[in-house]
């Protein structure tokens, strides 16, 4: 990773000074500034984080969804604790999911008894599309 500006003054005059950490070392010659190039750390794409969060609203518990998009549920775990994310308790419905191809979907939707007396909600997942349906509980 190059820099491009002191993160302390903004001056784009600085040299090199050395390694620490085998990380490169700058000064800039204006402020005597010394700094580092910040670390590239690992992120998780945006999509991922929106999709496991609508998922968990949705009823999947955290280790289904680290199944389905291949994400730690610890991390998962940290999303819903970074953002707040409360989901509504309704023991009544258990969700259940499928993850469907697109001529699959066509055929589960083309039988009626498939979405009789359920919710329903389909998401895009990669190239394919979960299939998420609520029933209630038989009593």
């Amino acid at each position: 990773m190059t820099v491009d500006l002191c993160p302390n003054c903004g001056s784009d005059h600085y040299i090199k000074s050395g390694i620490v950490n085998k990380r490169q070392r700058y000064k800039c010659k204006k402020c005597n500034y010394f700094f580092s190039v910040n670390k590239i750390g690992k992120k998780i794409d945006d999509y991922y984080v929106n999709k496991s969060l609508q998922l968990y609203l949705e009823g999947l518990t955290y280790r289904e969804i680290e199944r389905i998009l291949g994400i730690s549920h610890v991390s998962i775990m940290n999303w819903v604790k970074k953002y707040n994310i409360k989901r509504p308790y309704n023991s009544n419905y258990h969700p259940t999911y499928k993850i469907l191809n697109a001529s699959e979907l066509g055929v589960y939707f083309s039988n009626a008894e498939n979405i009789k007396g359920a919710g329903v909600v389909v998401t895009e997942l990669g190239d394919k599309f979960m299939l998420i349906k609520w029933e209630r509980f038989k009593d």
